[in-house]
């Protein structure tokens, strides 16, 4: 065989590769296992060359080994661990491993991260609210190491597998809820403006004022982090301006607590005189008091659907989407009702669909 026609024949080795690469064998041996003392040129050269001649060193099925990585921004919240229990109960049936990696808050690994992966060389990755680069998606692309991104942080690219919710739906039912009850001074706390979740639901938000004819405050629509401590200060805020709201929409179930506490600061009672709505449906959700009206995700089923996508993309299968949004769903518990004063509730037929 020369290095001229390794793509003829399925039977290339790792000496074709080299030949290929115009690098030595121990050198492609480096690459392939991972190590970090390889110059980029050398080892893209290298990747490439294995992609050209299609060189696999795992028989036709689950390819490396049985282990699948699941990787996280941070872990500090019952958010990750429902995720967590969704990608280890497909896992279970697959008689597979699952090993976690958080990147301390980072939305975009680093290149320590790259490496372990081509290291470990897992099944496949579960991305969990993060970012790849594209020179990451590339070199897992030439390691042949499938990944899919649960919610992800930016638009879906066409070629990479994702799931998520119905975000925006969420968004537009959590208000409907409240103008249903007689609400116009809605507040919103949603997350960072760089998130595509952040961004839907805060568009379901404004597509539901302004199809009830309620016009929408500037000064009632705030931007957290998804966390308990910018809920609370954002919540206060809003709840110390000369017109607050009488009822605030939280782009999470943490922030949502952040607004209670909030609330109980400034002596207000939920839901008598402020109306509160959460999203994910956490178990804390209905251990609070009062028990959090929240939209439920299904975080955990969209862990397990990402889950089973990646070993069937591992299998060489090909998805029929490469985008799956499962439905989020309101569920009514005891932190909304009518505000003091209220209006004339809005009427539903007037409100976009969800």
């Amino acid at each position: 065989m020369t290095a001229e026609s390794p793509a003829q024949t399925p039977r290339s080795t790792i000496a074709d590769i080299a030949r290929l690469a115009g690098v030595s064998v121990p050198t492609v041996s480096k690459v392939m296992n991972g190590r970090p003392d390889v110059a980029e040129e050398t080892r893209r050269r290298v990747e490439d060359a294995i992609s050209a001649v299609g060189y696999s060193r795992a028989p036709r099925g689950i390819r490396r080994s049985d282990l699948l990585e699941v990787v996280f921004h941070e872990l500090e919240s019952e958010w990750a661990l429902e995720i967590v229990m969704g990608v280890e109960e497909a896992a279970r049936d697959q008689h597979m491993a699952v090993v976690i990696t958080e990147m301390h808050g980072r939305r975009t690994p680093g290149r320590d991260w790259i490496e372990g992966v081509l290291a470990r060389r897992p099944v496949g990755l579960v991305v969990v609210f993060s970012n790849l680069s594209p020179q990451m998606q590339a070199r897992l692309h030439r390691s042949g190491i499938p990944f899919v991104v649960v919610d992800p942080t930016g638009e879906p690219v066409h070629d990479t597998p994702s799931v998520g919710a119905t975000n925006w739906s969420g968004g537009v039912t959590a208000t409907r809820h409240l103008l249903g009850l007689g609400h116009a001074r809605i507040g919103v706390i949603t997350g960072p403006r760089e998130i595509l979740c952040s961004r839907a639901r805060l568009d379901g938000y404004r597509a539901a004022m302004d199809a009830a004819g309620v016009t929408v405050d500037p000064e009632l629509i705030r931007h957290g982090d998804f966390h308990v401590a910018s809920g609370e200060r954002l919540a206060r805020e809003m709840l110390q301006a000369p017109n607050p709201p009488t009822a605030i929409v939280a782009g999470n179930d943490l922030m949502a607590l952040g607004v209670y506490q909030a609330a109980r600061d400034a002596h207000l009672r939920i839901p008598e005189q402020l109306s509160v709505v959460g999203f994910d449906d956490l178990p804390v959700a209905s251990w609070v008091s009062p028990p959090l009206t929240t939209v439920r995700q299904p975080l955990a089923q969209m862990a397990s659907t990402a889950t089973r996508l990646v070993i069937d993309l591992a299998r060489g299968g090909q998805p029929e989407q490469t985008r799956v949004e499962l439905s989020t769903e309101l569920v009514v518990r005891e932190s909304t009702s009518r505000p003091p004063h209220a209006a004339p509730a809005v009427a539903p037929a007037t409100l976009p669909s969800a």
